[in-house]
């Protein structure tokens, strides 16, 4: 892995390693790293011959999967920076994202084709004509033989098929380390998604760092559950393929036992969750009267998960190891992990900086802070994002004085173990997603009724954090006006996003300035 300049390197290395290697486990079946890497090949050779320039933006609306797999490093090969579209985005939502950074081709499977492609709506009355759309050519996974036949004729290029001609060499497109390989994107303060711009070097940089605190090494089988479009998801994916080890999906989580039998049947030496799963495993599964022979590692990521229920995991998992990370998608993953050896002295905290992280408390101009004094926790690293693409404002919001600001308050103790006290942006964290409380605020104001609109995170046994909407209604409104909301969201919103609760009151809390006062609802 030493001599890795880019993140699709990764799977060259281990094809040329062992090709016959197992690498990836999908849909029942195991996958060799030789026959990724040649379908990656091909698949890069017909983007690049249909017209695929470097720097072009290639969107994934696809479920973890082999297709995905060979999408990803398909498109890095060509030269391309993949674009990871929420399976569970709407249709406005893929259509916002395409064109705030210009996507070119969008690749999908056929579950997913109607929101990557909705039909056209016919325009409100006095409303704008829809603008054109900006796709130039759409990749289809396609399934089943009828499938194939009926999408033959709507136009879009069938997958495995189109590109079976196209040569298995590596192609080759000319690319350095700081080319963008990546654009992820994540809830903004603003209430619209922005993209984290991410470089080969900053993953290649963090796939690395996690290797080696990890110690992960081609005996390691990673079971995800996580999706790949999610940054944690992905970088499951690259410190596996990275090592020559190997990667078990199973997109079966609503039965959380099945998954365990996975665990179990495939000998998995590692598992990976946000606070949500854990939770659902402890309350929803065999996981407390079950063993995993094989499994060494588990880790926690993506969110703040209460030291009482660290124990929990940490005990129904033993003697596999817990680390607790933290990070974020605009350091390409992974910022601090805690040693499983400290967790018996240091619950609810999140570590030390990774390997060639700087991580640590500061006061607004970033100057460091010393133990036990609260402020916002930065950090510096050659895994740091380049900024949001296209939103030169929120960029300069997060990377000042040289470093990023996470956005996140925090505090070191004696020893140097940092802990996370509260958040200085107002964003909820709803089993993973960062969500804005703004964009869930801005679709209910789109609800007639709705005069005034609030939305907070409150704790959530399943979810860690759920939003919760306080509302004001307009006078002469129907009493049922909650009963309706949901649905009324449903159509704006994805479905995480969606608040679980609701709160009517005759008014909200406001300062001198008008502004409505979230303390006072908290």
């Amino acid at each position: 892995m030493t001599r890795t300049r880019l993140v699709h390197d990764f799977l060259a290395g281990a094809a040329d390693r062992d090709p016959g290697k197992k690498a990836l486990f999908a849909q029942g079946r195991w996958h060799a790293y030789g026959w990724l890497e040649e379908q990656a090949n091909r698949f890069a050779a017909l983007l690049l011959r249909s017209g695929l320039r470097r720097g072009d933006r290639v969107a994934l609306l696809l479920e973890n999967s082999a297709e995905y797999v060979i999408t990803y490093y398909a498109v890095l090969k060509a030269g391309g920076i993949t674009v990871a579209l929420n399976t569970e985005s709407t249709a406005d939502d893929v259509e916002y994202i395409v064109r705030d950074c210009g996507v070119r081709f969008l690749v999908t499977g056929p579950r997913l084709l109607a929101r990557a492609c909705p039909p056209p709506r016919a325009p409100e009355p006095g409303a704008p004509a829809a603008r054109e759309p900006l796709l130039e050519a759409l990749f289809l996974w396609s399934g089943r033989a009828a499938e194939r036949t009926a999408l033959a004729r709507s136009g879009p290029v069938l997958l495995p098929e189109a590109y079976a001609g196209e040569t298995a060499a590596p192609p080759p497109a000319r690319l350095v380390d700081l080319d963008v390989a990546s654009i992820v994107y994540t809830s903004g303060s603003t209430g619209r998604p922005r993209g984290a711009t991410l470089s080969h070097l900053n993953i290649v940089s963090n796939t690395r760092s996690i290797v080696e605190y990890l110690g992960l090494t081609p005996a390691d089988r990673i079971l995800v559950v996580l999706p790949f479009y999610y940054i944690y998801g992905k970088s499951l994916l690259n410190t596996h393929v990275a090592v020559g080890g190997s990667v078990v999906i199973d997109n079966r989580f609503l039965y959380p036992n099945v998954v365990l039998q996975t665990l179990r049947e495939q000998e998995a030496t590692g598992f990976a969750g946000v606070p949500s799963t854990f939770t659902i495993l402890l309350s929803r599964s065999t996981l407390k009267s079950s063993t995993f022979p094989s499994l060494r590692y588990v880790t926690q990521a993506g969110g703040a998960m209460a030291p009482a229920v660290q124990k929990q995991v940490a005990e129904a998992f033993a003697p596999a190891r817990l680390f607790v990370m933290y990070g974020a998608t605009e350091a390409s993953a992974r910022l601090s992990y805690l040693d499983p050896s400290d967790l018996p002295r240091k619950w609810g905290s999140i570590g030390k900086a990774i390997p060639n992280v700087d991580l640590f408390v500061a006061d607004e101009a970033g100057t460091p802070l010393g133990p036990g004094r609260e402020g916002e926790i930065v950090a510096r690293g050659s895994n740091i994002m380049s900024g949001y693409w296209n939103h030169p404002e929120e960029t300069a919001a997060v990377l000042r004085n040289g470093l990023y600001y996470t956005g996140d308050i925090g505090r070191m103790d004696e020893e140097g173990f940092l802990y996370v006290v509260g958040r200085t942006k107002d964003m909820i964290k709803i089993g993973g997603n960062r969500v804005s409380a703004k964009e869930i605020e801005e679709a209910l104001y789109e609800h007639p009724a709705v005069l005034e609109a609030a939305v907070i995170g409150v704790p959530d046994e399943v979810l860690g954090e759920a939003p919760k909407a306080f509302i004001a209604v307009r006078p002469g409104s129907p009493d049922d006006v909650v009963g309706g909301l949901p649905a009324f969201l449903q159509k704006r919103l994805a479905p995480y996003k969606v608040p679980k609760l609701y709160e009517v009151r005759p008014a909200l809390p406001k300062n001198d300035a008008g502004k409505i006062q979230k303390l006072k609802l908290r």
